[in-house]
């Protein structure tokens, strides 16, 4: 990848209510990160993605993009104005940017004792850039997204974060897998509270290549399997099987892939969906319940839901 070279930005201008939704849209149109900027006096919301140039069509994706507001607007929500705008910036100007918009944050392990982290009750996430130390028996992930989405600020990062911390066992390490992994945030975060074996992959190779940087940065590059791949072209038979499993995947790709999703999951295990628009979850629930899968607790903030499964 040439560092020096610009990249194209794809920004949407909406209201604060379609915010969260013009950031999923975004991010599931281009595979990108998103970050999003709200303006106080015009009380209006910018939402972006940076990609690298040659990797998209810009008359492609404003189309989806376009397609995609339509529909947020007929799910209820109001985008607003919606204007697409597509630029060339220079890359300096999107560091900048994730200085801006990505904050720390501390997620509990409060199953923590006994564990292979023993001792290790929360975990701190931050930007390399930031100062802020962390506190006693807490671990520090250190997380600089690229270009790649999950930083744990998204509401379905989030929860999938809490789950990884809430599903943490006394006793031998427990398996982990992280299906769409993005900035590798989750599987980074499952290796540092103990678990293990700890695979991820992502169909994006700048993803792939992203999460590496990031294992290496927290030094749990050894104790990570991250590889590319695609979930529409894995074997039905699953080589192995994971205690806890996390998919953070738009909806419609969570329901057609939901066997080759559920056979990756250890009976008595919890498989975390997440990425799903409010108004589309019970369709996800119901797909999986022909699998004996019931949702065990879930988390709706904004227009996300997110959801915890086990097997009945």
């Amino acid at each position: 990848m040439k560092t020096n070279q610009p990249l194209w930005r794809i920004s949407v201008l909406t209201t604060a209510e379609a915010e969260d939704a013009v950031s999923e849209l975004l991010a599931s149109v281009t595979g990108a990160a998103v970050a999003a900027y709200y303006d106080l006096d015009r009380q209006l919301s910018t939402v972006s993605v940076f990609l690298e140039q040659g990797t998209f069509s810009p008359a492609k994706t404003r189309a989806e993009v376009a397609a995609g507001l339509a529909r947020i607007q007929g799910f209820g929500l109001d985008p607003g104005a919606a204007k697409i705008e597509v630029t060339r910036i220079k890359r300096e100007d999107w560091a900048e940017s994730w200085k801006r918009h990505f904050k720390p944050m501390v997620i509990r392990a409060r199953n923590a004792a006994g564990s292979p982290a023993a001792g290790i009750r929360s975990l701190l996430i931050k930007p390399s850039w930031s100062k802020k130390r962390a506190t006693r028996n807490q671990s520090v992930v250190i997380l600089d997204p690229g270009l790649s989405f999950g930083t744990g600020q998204h509401p379905t990062t989030g929860f999938c974060l809490h789950e990884i911390a809430r599903c943490l066992k006394p006793g031998p390490p427990q398996s982990f897998l992280d299906i769409g992994t993005g900035s590798g945030i989750l599987a980074i975060a499952a290796a540092k509270l103990g678990y293990a074996p700890v695979e991820a992959f992502d169909f994006d190779p700048e993803s792939v290549r992203v999460a590496g940087q990031n294992a290496r940065k927290n030094r749990v590059q050894d104790r990570i399997t991250l590889t590319r791949g695609d979930i529409t072209k894995l074997p039905l038979r699953a080589a192995r099987q994971f205690d806890l499993v996390c998919a953070n995947l738009i909806s419609t790709l969570l329901i057609a892939e939901r066997r080759r999703i559920v056979r990756r999951l250890k009976p008595g295990g919890t498989l975390v969906l997440a990425g799903i628009l409010a108004a589309e979850f019970t369709q996800v629930e119901r797909a999986f319940a022909d699998f004996k899968l019931r949702l065990h607790s879930n988390r709706t903030e904004n227009e996300w839901c997110s959801g915890a499964f086990c097997f009945v």
